[in-house]
């Protein structure tokens, strides 16, 4: 006999535009209130990293100092940035909401997607599976402040005062920082995923611990062929971005070890 609580073709879809809806509204209203108060959000959060006094420059400074290299590591200067395009400013204007309202949803937009594909899984994988919409806000959060606080300024301050040549002037345009500072804030998001992800492959089968370990030193290599993509092109900023990837990956190891353990005693136990 059929399930009667099972849904059909047509009531997944419904369910699936439903829980998409929800998402788009939480996203549209933060979208919204980040375009009202765009004060706030591009001279307090946008624009910070430019300015000589953001906290992790003066962090940065203070360290340099402490460990003899005077002034080495301070940023004494800010930089202008313009816009040469008539809609430019509107147009990075509602990129930032848009960009502000997926951060700031996220958590509410993840919970919206797991919960459809919730009713699919087993008894054990939806218990097994409890917590992963906290996990995956906060690891995804604790990636967006490492971006934002971290790779975003250490890429604006490399980047904007690199010059070739002293005839060559830097006047950085509003979209190009922009670009910047939300593309390197969103990438490390995204990778700080990483244990989630081996969660899942684990889960499936796909993924063991001795495939991990057997591949670690290949990792090492793709971790820091990314950390050369989304920071700078110097070797401190490429070691800061890798040490809490090479990190999060152990923690994946862990993570698939421990899944491996429960799956063993599950079958010992049948």
């Amino acid at each position: 006999m059929n399930d009667p609580n099972q849904m059909s073709f047509l009531q997944h879809l419904e369910e699936l535009r439903w829980r998409l809806v929800k998402a788009a509204i939480a996203i549209f209203v933060v979208a919204t209130a980040a375009f009202i108060f765009k004060g706030f959000v591009f001279d307090e959060i946008i624009l910070a990293p430019k300015r000589a006094s953001f906290i992790t420059y003066r962090v940065f400074c203070s360290i340099s100092q402490k460990i003899g290299f005077e002034d080495g590591l301070c940023v004494t200067s800010d930089f202008s940035l313009q816009n040469i395009k008539m809609s430019g400013q509107f147009t990075s204007h509602i990129v930032v909401s848009i960009v502000a309202g997926l951060v700031v949803s996220f958590p509410f937009v993840f919970y919206q997607l797991w919960k459809f594909i919730l009713p699919g899984l087993r008894s054990k994988e939806a218990k097994m599976a409890r917590g992963v919409v906290f996990f995956t806000s906060v690891l995804f959060l604790t990636g967006i402040l490492f971006g934002y606080f971290l790779i975003a300024p250490l890429s604006v301050q490399f980047l904007g005062g690199y010059t070739v040549s002293d005839q060559v002037q830097n006047i950085i345009s509003l979209n190009s920082f922009i670009t910047t500072v939300t593309t390197t804030t969103l990438s490390s998001g995204i990778v700080f995923q990483l244990p989630v992800v081996i969660y899942f492959l684990a889960k499936v089968g796909l993924v063991t611990p001795q495939f991990l370990k057997t591949y670690r030193k290949h990792a090492i290599v793709a971790v820091l062929v990314l950390s050369a993509i989304i920071t700078p092109p110097d070797v401190t900023s490429q070691i800061l971005v890798s040490l809490p990837l090479l990190v999060l990956y152990e923690i994946s190891i862990q993570i698939a070890k421990s899944i491996e353990r429960k799956s063993d005693i599950e079958t010992m136990n049948e």
